[in-house]
């Protein structure tokens, strides 16, 4: 499986040959009297994983990360990455046509400035855009006299002769069993929400809320399970999903007849037409193309642009997930064990590569039957890579696994939770300087892990807990400390995030990771990773409602890595209750080779 990953852009991107794709768009353009294209990364559902019929940026350009946007002028071109994807797309496209350019650094806004000349007509897919985006880069490059226009069809897919076809997975139930609460219920309480707020109905454009509200889960996009949809959410009455009716058993159909109106994708222009006059419809900020914007306003409603109240919905896990989670949880956390015992034995013969060992930890996740599959392309850096936060290991990058440090991130699906777990592992006796950067790294995740808060705080307030360490050493890391997960669903889940830009408050039954790093380029990366429940905690004589974190991850924390004199007492006895009990919980469920590996490296420190 790992190598399909590897190689499942081979026929879509054309890489250092990008210049034919190129020239036939740009033919393409003058013929439509455009001065130029803009390509981004997104879907018409702003996913994070899209299908291959959706790649047009790798197609058009060769590069293949999560993140970019590309824009093509008659003249030149340019390829828009943030700091995770400067030397991939050095590498994946031709230098000779497109100029690389870090968006941290020159946003999309004034590149178009200073390079399209004024009069040119930029076109752009109003499906792949949200109103916010195109709004902001309109009044942008207004003064600069460089107009944006909606194309009718994007012009890619027009020269994209063996573009795949749409994913067509089968949608199947996600049983209550695992989502504990029916989707009459969420139904209801999706209305009830849209009734308070005064809204007339809700688009759903987000896939993800779709899945949540209707209990259904699919595999058009990899890693995460999700049928590409949308749904039509009224105050009152049945809501309507549009699903290519081919992805239904008749079963999965009878039952989701019950309820919702079921049409074609293609009706979703028309029931938002019957429905928009003098209506306020919710569009969702973060997943709505401008081009819903456009039907609802085209049809004499009111676009009201905002978040999906299922997001927040989605976020706060019930009872059910949660108890799914930990036991989610457990058993990758088996997986997990069995692959660092097996690594530690074998790392030390120097003959591993960092595909090796992405490999043998699917291969021992795939022991348990429970697994659906994996959860993200799992990050396998040694040394210099592991510098990399999201390194993809390719068959041109893969590196042997030599002394110094050694970062494995992945995670992993499952019917009742979804994991993503770090540890940064010593191959044999790396530095001084590297063990003390890993305590203070060690510091951070576990001041998030015995944080204390009010209700109301966010993501943003907590996030210098995770980085006071480093900050004291002079030292930071360039990414969020925390993301939030989905219950079998996305892997990156908003809204709530331990970030600087974490707005939203973190409440009971949400989900997020502890992920603090430190990364010294060129030589070696550390991150170390457990996911957080956020639960309600009882103190004696508190004034106010708190809560802090249960960790949910179950695996042990390199302790050769660890400086115990940088470490407070406090510090200490969390490591040590910390792997107690992660000796504990996994033990029986480990054979005597791996269980005995396990309790010579949870000691106490």
């Amino acid at each position: 499986m790992f190598k399909a990953q590897l190689q499942s852009f081979n026929d879509l991107s054309e890489g250092q040959h990008g210049a034919t794709r190129v020239k036939a768009l740009r033919q393409l353009l003058k013929k439509q009297h455009l001065g130029g294209f803009i390509v981004p990364r997104s879907d018409e559902h702003q996913g994070e994983y899209v299908p291959p019929s959706d790649e047009r940026l790798a197609w058009i350009s060769g590069f293949t990360g999560s993140a970019g946007v590309a824009v093509v002028l008659a003249d030149k071109a340019a390829i828009l990455v943030d700091g995770r994807y400067t030397g991939q797309s050095a590498v994946q496209t031709n230098g000779a046509v497109y100029q690389q350019v870090p968006i941290h650094e020159i946003s999309l806004s004034e590149w178009l400035a200073e390079n399209a000349p004024t009069g040119s007509h930029i076109g752009y897919d109003p499906a792949l855009h949200t109103p916010g985006e195109i709004e902001r880069l309109t009044k942008k490059l207004a003064s600069h006299g460089i107009p944006l226009t909606a194309v009718a069809a994007n012009p890619v897919d027009a020269i994209w002769s063996d573009r795949p076809a749409p994913p067509l997975a089968p949608v199947f139930l996600h049983p209550k069993k695992f989502a504990g609460e029916t989707a009459i219920a969420k139904i209801t309480s999706v209305q009830d929400k849209l009734a308070r707020e005064r809204l007339d109905a809700l688009v759903v454009s987000d896939p993800h809320a779709v899945a949540w509200l209707f209990n259904i889960r699919g595999g058009d996009v990899t890693f995460t399970p999700l049928p590409l949809c949308y749904a039509l959410v009224s105050q009152v009455g049945k809501p309507s999903l549009f699903i290519d009716g081919r992805k239904l058993t008749a079963s999965v159909r009878a039952a989701l007849a019950k309820l919702c109106t079921i049409h074609e994708p293609a009706a979703l222009q028309a029931e938002m037409a019957r429905l928009a006059p003098g209506k306020s419809i919710r569009l969702d900020h973060a997943s709505a193309g401008i081009r819903l914007k456009n039907w609802v306003e085209a049809a004499g409603g009111i676009a009201d642009i905002g978040a999906d109240p299922i997001a927040l919905m989605k976020a706060r896990k019930n009872a059910v997930e949660q108890e799914g989670a930990r036991a989610a949880h457990l058993r990758d956390g088996a997986a997990l064990t069995r692959f660092l015992c097996w690594f530690d034995i074998h790392a030390a013969s120097g003959t591993l590569t960092e595909i090796d060992a992405v490999g043998a930890l699917e291969h021992f996740r795939r022991q348990n039957r429970q697994l659906k599959g994996l959860s993200f392309p799992s990050i396998s850096g040694a040394n210099a890579h592991a510098a990399l936060p999201h390194y993809r290991v390719s068959e041109t990058t893969n590196a042997p696994i030599e002394p110094g440090v050694f970062l494995i991130d992945s995670g992993a699906q499952y019917a009742d939770g979804t994991t993503d777990v770090t540890r940064t592992i010593a191959i044999g006796k790396p530095a001084r300087e590297i063990r003390e950067r890993n305590t203070l790294v060690l510091k951070g995740m576990i001041a998030i892990s015995l944080a204390v808060f009010p209700k109301g705080t966010s993501g943003a307030q907590l996030d210098s807990f995770a980085r006071a360490a480093l900050w004291q050493a002079g030292m930071d890391f360039d990414h969020g400390t925390g993301h939030g997960i989905g219950s079998y669903l996305s892997v990156h889940e908003g809204p709530h995030r331990i970030s600087k830009l974490g707005t939203t408050p973190l409440e009971p039954g949400m989900i997020v990771s502890n992920e603090p790093g430190y990364y010294k380029p060129g030589a070696y990366g550390i991150r170390i990773e457990n996911l957080v429940l956020v639960q309600p905690l009882e103190i004696e004589g508190a004034e106010r409602t708190m809560y802090g974190f249960e960790t949910l991850t179950l695996a042990p924390i390199d302790r050769r890595l660890i400086v115990k004199s940088l470490l407070t007492k406090g510090e200490r006895d969390w490591m040590d209750a910390y792997h107690k009990r992660v000796r504990k919980a996994l033990t029986p469920l480990l054979d005597i080779e791996t269980a005995n590996w396990l309790k010579s490296v949870t000691t106490p420190l």
